[in-house]
């Protein structure tokens, strides 16, 4: 992110607003926590990124009042568990410190799965997996693909290695969707192949599954590594997060998005920002390079981007997808969640090697309970 699009203080009106010295203002910039620039009217004086100042005087009140600290944490709040899977910094998203969006360019699910888990064996990707057969039709959308992929999920499976576990895990979540065995085909070929996408889709598909593999510690992903804490199985795990993802505020988004561009000036504006990337889903942009959009999504989206300054988040783009290349109406939160499980798997297997259960304090909020005129 540019200076040019952020609001800066000078370093007077940086401590001053954080109740800090100077040293105490130099030192937060050395250690990441604020950006600094320089003034483009006098190279020798600094200006500080007023967003970073803001966020520190909201954390600082934030640890002045404790029980207020731990009631937001779980709402867009202060970090609640350590990762070394994926960070979201200053707009760019990494996947164990390598930029996602570079890594969309040429990597395959597969191989972002074995970055994402880290000393993972790919060549289990190499080797067929045990599918269950017959297979289902193929299914999409929040619903049925759910449905389809925790049935497949939940079939009885033998003790396996991690490896060969994760291989056959990401291929029942394809197999849910296609309807047929992948084999040891990649899975964006595998899945343009079953619903007779063009070529040009396949590269588009295979960028989605990575860009969606996953984003920190999102709604679906906390409840993995939460089921995971308990030692339940990967699958099981999975099942966790695929319900999680159904949800109209999640992946289900798609839904809401779909419905949007086929009447855009009849229903509320969905999908169109994201909270942690005020510039803009640098992953919609990734994606969508090169597709062809429809003409009607081109034109509301250069409508929504004058009307309000806001660009697609992935949840958009993925329906834009699916949309250009006439994939089955659904694909797109179908994707979301093949990538995504990448993600989770990177989760639950984190998590239980800290073998630490996740269990949280409710603050009981009642009223307390009147007394019993019996006893009166």
């Amino acid at each position: 992110m540019s200076a040019a699009s952020l609001d800066l203080a000078s370093a007077e009106e940086a401590s001053s607003r954080l109740g800090i010295s100077r040293a105490s203002l130099y030192a937060y910039v050395s250690r990441g926590l604020i950006r600094s620039f320089s003034s483009p009217h006098d190279p020798r004086q600094r200006l500080y990124a007023l967003e970073d100042v803001e966020t520190l005087v909201e954390r600082k009140a934030r640890f002045r009042r404790p029980a207020a600290a731990a009631a937001t944490a779980l709402d867009w709040g202060l970090p609640v568990l350590e990762t070394s899977i994926t960070q979201i910094l200053d707009g760019r998203l990494l996947y164990r410190g390598h930029d996602a969006l570079a890594l969309a360019q040429r990597a395959t699910l597969e191989e972002a799965a074995c970055l994402l888990i880290g000393a993972l064996d790919g060549e289990a990707f190499r080797r067929p997996s045990r599918i269950p057969e017959p297979l289902p039709g193929p299914a999409f959308g929040p619903h049925a693909f759910t449905a389809q992929a925790i049935r497949l999920l939940s079939e009885p499976a033998p003790r396996e290695a991690r490896a060969t576990e994760v291989a056959a895990i990401l291929r029942l979540a394809a197999a849910a969707a296609s309807g047929a065995d992948p084999g040891t085909e990649p899975l964006h070929r595998h899945l343009a192949r079953a619903w007779g996408a063009p070529d040009a889709a396949a590269e588009a598909i295979r960028r989605a599954l990575v860009l969606c593999a996953d984003h920190e510690l999102s709604s679906s992903a906390f409840a993995v590594r939460v089921t995971a804490s308990t030692g339940a199985s990967l699958r099981h795990a999975v099942i966790a997060g695929l319900a999680a993802l159904s949800g109209p505020y999640h992946g289900g988004m798609t839904e809401r998005v779909r419905a949007f561009l086929e009447a855009p000036g009849s229903l509320p504006r969905p999908g169109f920002r994201h909270r942690l990337y005020p510039a803009g889903d640098p992953r919609a942009g990734a994606l969508l390079e090169g597709v062809p959009l429809l003409a009607s999504d081109s034109t509301t989206l250069q409508a929504v981007a004058a009307a309000s300054g806001d660009r697609p988040s992935l949840d958009a783009a993925l329906v834009m997808m699916e949309r250009a290349y006439g994939l089955p109406v659904g694909a797109a939160y179908t994707l979301f969640a093949i990538g995504r499980t990448a993600g989770w798997l990177a989760h639950a297997i984190e998590q239980r090697s800290q073998a630490a259960l996740i269990r949280p304090r409710a603050r009981y909020v009642a009223a307390a309970p009147s007394s019993d005129p019996a006893s009166s």
